[in-house]
């Protein structure tokens, strides 16, 4: 080793020394860098090659001087990386259920296995092990109307029904939601919906479990328009929360008061801690002799996995439950509750039982949260702004009302990343909202909701369910008034894996780091929001089956092909294109003209006027028109299988194609196309593309006698 390198090593070395204490909280990110490896590569032979390049790192580690940090570290963060890889591409080979291959309509006949309502759509989703029928997955969910469901349905009855189904639903944008990657690891291989009639060929013999009791409870004994977020509070159902409030929730950045999380397990556990030893305390005996910690963390934990197992041992719940069980054998030990190594280790848990917990959402939201809370209550200026001390009641309260503020805006700059890479939006006012809704929600909301849950076992709850719902009718004002505000939310277009992951490594590096070169993470920080703000939206969007096109008008506005489209289109196309306001009919449009089955429509890009073609129907259109359109375009984007010699002058998006590309974001200033697939994409979720024989040739296809040519 030169003396320069030695001087390098050295000072690394020195540096790593300095961060000892803050080394292990890597450990659970080496975990996750290889199990989001396994997720971003398309193939078995990159996750090969992933796996030797960590362990080549492991083996460059082995050779720097025995008993170095650096040593260590190289050697510890390879082998972790590489096991991450290899836990989630073994799990996903043990317990996955592949999707299946192609819609079908059949008549199924299936042993229920769960129901669970959804009253604000007016329809229950009931999962079901399909019976005496060659190739279909294991496991289908099926949506049922509410006035369809027969009596005596419920877990262990056997039913019969006929229904078209299809594999789950993939993305049908990039960077859209993606259902089938969650859909593969909860065993479900299709969906569908179930028509009438539908038979039940043996009814349920077991009542419905306590969690769908508990939910029909609230849903008839709360009291307001808040109804539906009651019952999400006790049971983690959000089927009962209207979509207009849900959208509130979401836009004023208190939607994570609707899923059961740290802050709902968190508020039980105390709670219960707290009644434990003051119920306690009355007793002398057990004042003087009992360990009435230890006594009241064990019953704060009964609690808390009871809680946990009510409300359908979801991901997120059960991560919150660990993250809490580690706080009381904290507190039940003596040490430090509430630290960056606790949260280490609950999130290490969650990988190694979850690994593909690590790419939705919910784990990244939450453990940010809980990571940039406890990173801001340890710096010290923080710390000796929120000490204890002698002032008058209006002081006190000033203060806590800043510290709450500035744990606000904290919460927010991290989570922003995050929110913008799968939502495409992130709230600007969460923070404002937040320092009222979660005192609200914490000491008035859910304790007047289980004080009425206890009083109706004598049924007196009714003024308890009173209050209940004036306290949410409350919450859900506060949701509507700040989702209103002109600046409640910022939007932004996809953003590329590859800016969001730098991000994230930036952010943790600020947020792990305790020494004066943390700041060094702010760099690829700055350079992700540069790639977000600097990024143009696409000028033309493309959903998977080709029927949805969005384009962007001139004077910035989008505009949509099929004016009938739903609102979860609407809002799919609105997200991907960073888009806040009203999507128009492109017919409508000046620089359209449209037929009864074409639009060709001049989109503006890069300095010129692009010529777009859509079909708009399913019917055949004369090969002679036909061909003169697709030689005029520049773009042909159809939702069949156009034929050979309909060539535009740049690009083709039919069935075909798209079949192997999925939903399309075309950047015409750079001439660039983002795709929703990989190409070779070999996830196990992932259908690949069948092409079947067409029934006729593609002149006698395009012919019919009512022409159809553009104005």
């Amino acid at each position: 080793m030169t003396g320069g390198g030695h001087r390098f090593f050295m000072a690394v070395e020195g540096w790593l020394e300095s961060e000892r204490e803050q080394l292990p909280l890597w450990i659970p990110v080496g975990l996750g860098l290889g199990i989001g490896a396994w997720f971003s590569l398309p193939n078995p032979l990159e996750w090969l090659g992933f796996c030797c390049c960590a362990l080549a790192i492991a083996c460059g580690g082995m050779m720097l001087p025995a008993g170095g940090r650096l040593r260590q570290s190289m050697i510890l963060g390879g082998l972790l990386a590489a096991f991450g890889c290899v836990l989630i591409w073994c799990k996903a080979v043990a317990i996955g259920s592949a999707p299946l291959p192609r819609a079908i309509f059949m008549e199924v006949t299936g042993e229920v296995r769960t129901v669970d309502a959804v009253p604000a759509e007016q329809m229950s989703r009931v999962k079901i092990r399909p019976m005496g029928t060659a190739g279909l997955p294991p496991l289908i969910r099926v949506n049922m109307a509410a006035a369809d469901v027969p009596d005596g349905l419920g877990r262990g009855a056997i039913i019969r029904f006929r229904a078209r189904l299809m594999p789950p639903a993939e993305a049908s944008l990039p960077g859209a939601y993606d259902f089938s990657r969650r859909a593969y690891f909860q065993g479900i291989g299709a969906t569908g919906r179930a028509l009438r009639p539908i038979t039940v060929l043996r009814p349920s013999t077991d009542g419905p479990p306590l969690r769908n009791r508990l939910f029909a409870h609230i849903l008839e004994k709360a009291d307001g328009d808040g109804t539906g977020i009651a019952a999400a509070l006790a049971t983690g159902d959000q089927g009962a929360i209207s979509e207009a409030d849900a959208e509130a929730m979401r836009r004023s950045g208190l939607a994570h008061l609707l899923s059961i999380s740290g802050l709902h397990v968190t508020a039980l556990i105390g709670a219960v801690i707290f009644l434990l030893m003051r119920i306690m305390a009355l007793s002398p005996r057990a004042a003087l002799n009992w360990p009435l910690m230890l006594v009241a963390a064990a019953g704060g934990a009964l609690a808390g996995i009871g809680y946990t197992l009510l409300t359908g041992a979801e991901v997120p719940t059960v991560r919150s439950c660990v993250a809490a069980l580690l706080v009381l054998g904290g507190l039940a030990l003596g040490r430090e509750a509430i630290t960056l190594r606790l949260i280490a280790a609950g999130a290490l848990v969650v990988l190694l039982l979850w690994p593909e917990a690590l790419v939705g959402p919910s784990f990244q939201m939450s453990f940010g949260a809980v990571i940039a809370l406890v990173a801001l209550s340890e710096h010290p200026r923080f710390r000796a702004f929120a000490a204890a001390r002698e002032e008058t009641g209006f002081r006190r309260l000033m203060r806590h009302l800043v510290i709450l503020l500035l744990s606000g805006f904290a919460v927010e700059l991290v989570l922003a990343p995050i929110a913008l890479a799968h939502f495409h939006k992130a709230g600007m006012l969460g923070a404002f909202a937040n320092l009222i809704a979660i005192p609200l929600t914490t000491f008035v909301v859910m304790p007047l909701e289980a004080i009425a849950l206890l009083l109706d076992v004598a049924g007196l709850g009714a003024p308890a369910w009173w209050l209940t719902g004036r306290a949410l009718e409350l919450l859900l004002m506060i949701a509507h008034g700040v989702a209103a505000g002109p600046w409640a939310v910022v939007t932004a277009p996809v953003v590329p894996n590859f800016v969001f992951g730098m991000m994230v490594l930036g952010g943790l590096w600020c947020l792990l780091w305790r020494s004066a070169w943390r700041w060094c993470g702010l760099a690829p920080v700055a350079a992700g929001v540069a790639v977000i703000v600097l990024s143009s939206p696409p000028d033309i969007l493309v959903t998977a089956d080709g029927r949805h096109v969005a384009v962007r008008e001139q004077d910035g506005g989008m505009a949509i092909l099929r004016a009938r489209a739903g609102d979860y289109v609407r809002d799919m196309i609105a997200e991907s294109a960073g888009y806040e306001g009203t999507l128009n009919p492109i017919a409508q449009l000046p620089e359209a003209r449209c037929s009864i089955d074409l639009c060709m429509v001049a989109v503006r890009g890069g300095g010129r006027l692009w010529q777009l073609l859509v079909t708009r129907t399913g019917v055949v259109v004369p090969r002679e028109s036909l061909q003169r359109d697709c030689a005029r375009a520049d773009i042909v984007i159809a939702d069949r299988r156009m034929p050979a010699w309909c060539r535009p002058r740049w690009l083709k998006a039919d069935r075909r194609m798209l079949a192997r590309t999925g939903g399309l974001a075309i950047d015409l200033d750079g001439g660039t196309v983002r795709t929703a697939k990989k190409a070779g994409d070999a996830h196990p979720w992932v259908v690949q593309p069948s092409y079947l024989p067409s029934r006729h040739k593609s002149d006698q296809l395009y012919r019919r006698s009512n022409p159809a040519s553009l104005p």
